[in-house]
C-alpha cells in the first residue's frame, strides 16, 4: 500500500498523538481511520495507552512512564503501512426501531420548528435516510452516525441535559446518534430505541461498530413497550 499524502503524525501533548488522514468530510478519511483503528484494535502495540478516533483523526494516548513519543510516533508510522494488508470486517445493516416523539423525543418539536417543517416530516426524513457510523465515542458504545438529511441539521443544545434515557435518539448538528448508556447530553431528542446497543458488562458485544450501515425504522408505542420488556 502506498501511504497517503494526507497521512500526517504530530504532538498533541506531552504524552498524545494526533494522526491526521485529510478532510473531515472526506470518506477517504474516514476509511483510513477505520482501517488503521482496527489495526490498534488486533495488534497491542506496546506503549500506547488508549486510542480515540475521529471523523478523520486518531488521538493516541502515550504510557510515557514506559516510552516515549518519538518512539511511538515511528511505531504508529509503520502500523499505517502494514495496516493495507489487512483484511477488514465486513459492515453490518442494523435495523433500529424508533418510537419518535411525545416523552421520548422531547425536541422534536423543536427539531420541526428549527428547520421549517413539520413533526411527521422530520420522522420521515430521519427514517429513510442511509447512515454509516463514523466512529463510536463520547461514551462506551455511542455511535457518531454520518448522513443525517441537511434539512434535519440542529444545533446542540445551549445547556445540556443532566439526565438522557438508555437507546434515546438524537440529533446534534449535522450528525445523528443513540445514546447507549443514561448519560448527561446535549443533543436534540426526537425519539427512543427499545433496542439495548451495549451491555456495560461486556463492551466487546456491542450491537454498532464502525462502519456499520444504520436503517432507522418507526414504530409505535405499543411495539415500542413489548420489545422493552
Amino acid at each position: 500500500m502506498t501511504i497517503s499524502s494526507d497521512f500526517n503524525i504530530t504532538p498533541a501533548s506531552d504524552h498524545t498523538l494526533l494522526i491526521q488522514f485529510g478532510e473531515e468530510n472526506s470518506p477517504d478519511a474516514q476509511k483510513a481511520v477505520f482501517r488503521l483503528s482496527h489495526y490498534l484494535m488486533d495488534h497491542s502495540l506496546e506503549g500506547i495507552a488508549n486510542f480515540h478516533p475521529g471523523y478523520a483523526s486518531i488521538l493516541v494516548s502515550v504510557d510515557i512512564d514506559n516510552t516515549s513519543v518519538q518512539s511511538i510516533q515511528k511505531d504508529l508510522q509503520q502500523a499505517w503501512y502494514d495496516s493495507g494488508n489487512i483484511e477488514l470486517p465486513e459492515s453490518k445493516l442494523i435495523e433500529i426501531l424508533v418510537l419518535y416523539g411525545g416523552e421520548y423525543g422531547l425536541d422534536l418539536i423543536h427539531v420541526a420548528e428549527h428547520n421549517g417543517i413539520s413533526e411527521s416530516k422530520v420522522i420521515e426524513l430521519h427514517s429513510c435516510g442511509e447512515y454509516y457510523v463514523s466512529f463510536i465515542g463520547f461514551t462506551p458504545g455511542f455511535p457518531y452516525i454520518s448522513g443525517l438529511n441537511p434539512k434535519l441539521e440542529t444545533p446542540r443544545l445551549n445547556t445540556p441535559r443532566k439526565r438522557v434515557p438508555a437507546g434515546s435518539v438524537a440529533i446534534g448538528g449535522s450528525q445523528t446518534g443513540i445514546y447507549p448508556l443514561e448519560s448527561p447530553g446535549g443533543w436534540n431528542l426526537i425519539g427512543q430505541t427499545p433496542i439495548q446497543i451495549i451491555d456495560i458488562n461486556h463492551p466487546e458485544n456491542a450491537l454498532i461498530n464502525m462502519r456499520d450501515s444504520i436503517k432507522f425504522i418507526p414504530i409505535d408505542e405499543e411495539e415500542f413497550e413489548r420489545l422493552k420488556q
